[in-house]
């Protein structure tokens, strides 16, 4: 039966029940010497499925880098419009990951949930080190980091890694299909790890219902409005001031798009308003030289909502344990991010990916992951068609700048 229910309904009907059995049990046992035996259970579930997200972190980020740089790699051939596009792209990813970054900052929506560090062992975040962090970049065995989690030590071996195989040439492509191989067979392991998100989402809520009561939905509700509020301030306020400054018609735009967009709220899938967006476009005035060029890579290089959300969730997370990030600590996330998101932007569940590894980066307990997982269905619609406006800005700038060059 649960076959034939998709994997959002079934994350819906895990923290339905997860809520029911919290509450049920806080109410027949209230007292806490009942209450955390039964918490500790129930979270063997969402520790299991974490167990399992941090076994794909280190394969995942370096075969997905990989034939990312490959990508990159081939926009030397098209040029002028290659060039270009990057260039976009870069921009629009650091404001994402900064806005993310000021708005969790400025609301901190993540308290709201009020989880305690204290029952892990009073961790705190790794504090910032200038020393420590040079060292940390460089690996002396990439096996070490790689049976460590730790994304940017990988990041920098991949790097190398990257540049070599591409002055290889020919011998360099078997290397890339080699590892364009295992980056499928490990997004097939994430769908099959995904698959036992419902029972990670019910096993983390009952277990914080019955510690923390009903109350924590309020802190669930502040998230969602301030996430929400944020991809509107995206959409409205910097794609609309990019337009502006390079006098594109945003509203016309908008209006060719606004059918796809819906879909790709309704569904929860950018991809699957490609076509749409293409159409749209092309009657907005875009060339389809321009549009078959950008749009296809800005679904792998270039999805902001997605991207604002891999600062907004670890972020919040640490909040919700009451944990402080410094500045210089915000900013090393965020160029992490810089670098990882340009392989996984368009990867379905990725991200989640990548949030584990900032979290296990910055000592932030991973636990608080699965409480995000119950709404991230919701906040995956919003992300998707921001993702297809952003998208279709992305096209119309690199057409406008593609239009000045030819005319001068």
């Amino acid at each position: 039966m649960l076959r034939k229910i998709n994997l959002t309904t079934q994350i819906v009907i895990g923290l339905l029940l997860g809520i029911i059995l919290g509450a049920w049990y806080r109410h027949n046992w209230p007292d806490m010497a009942n209450i955390k035996p039964f918490a500790d259970n129930m979270h063997i579930l969402s520790d299991i499925f974490l167990r399992l997200i941090k076994m794909i972190i280190a394969p995942l980020v370096f075969s997905l880098l990989l034939t990312g740089i490959a990508k990159v790699g081939d926009f030397k051939t098209v040029g002028r419009i290659g060039l270009k596009t990057m260039i976009y792209f870069t921009g629009a990813t650091i404001v994402a990951l900064l806005l993310g970054l000021i708005i969790v900052n400025i609301f901190e929506p993540g308290k709201a949930l009020q989880l305690s560090s204290k029952t892990l062992s009073n961790v705190q975040p790794k504090p910032f080190n200038g020393k420590e962090f040079i060292e940390h970049i460089f690996p002396e065995s990439i096996a070490d980091v790689m049976a460590r989690n730790q994304i940017l030590p990988i990041i920098i071996f991949v790097l190398f890694f990257g540049v070599a195989v591409a002055s290889m040439h020919e011998k360099g492509k078997i290397i890339i299909e080699f590892f364009d191989a295992i980056a499928h067979a490990m997004l097939r392991i994430t769908g099959y790890v995904m698959k036992l998100a419902p029972l990670a989402v019910f096993g983390s809520l009952a277990a914080v219902i019955s510690l923390k009561g009903l109350d924590i939905l309020g802190g669930y509700l502040q998230i969602i409005l301030c996430f929400f509020g944020g991809l509107l301030f995206f959409i409205f306020g910097v794609l609309l001031t990019i337009c502006l400054v390079l006098k594109i018609d945003f509203f016309k735009l908008f209006n060719h798009v606004k059918e796809p967009m819906i879909l790709a709220f309704s569904t929860a899938s950018s991809e699957a308003a490609m076509p749409k967006t293409i159409l749209g476009l092309e009657r907005f005035g875009c060339p389809p030289r321009i549009v078959s060029f950008v749009l296809p890579l800005g679904y792998s290089f270039n999805l902001d909502g997605s991207i604002m959300y891999m600062t907004f969730a670890t972020m919040s997370i640490a909040q919700a344990y009451g944990m402080h990030l410094g500045i210089s600590q915000q900013i090393t996330m965020m160029l992490i991010l810089l670098v990882t998101s340009k392989g996984m932007a368009g990867v379905p569940r990725a991200s989640l990916v990548v949030i584990a590894g900032m979290l296990q980066t910055f000592n932030i307990p991973q636990e608080g992951l699965t409480l995000l997982i119950a709404i991230d269905w919701l906040l995956d619609m919003g992300r998707s068609a921001t993702n297809v406006i952003g998208n279709a800005v992305a096209t119309a700038v690199v057409t406008k700048w593609e239009r000045e060059a030819i005319e001068d």
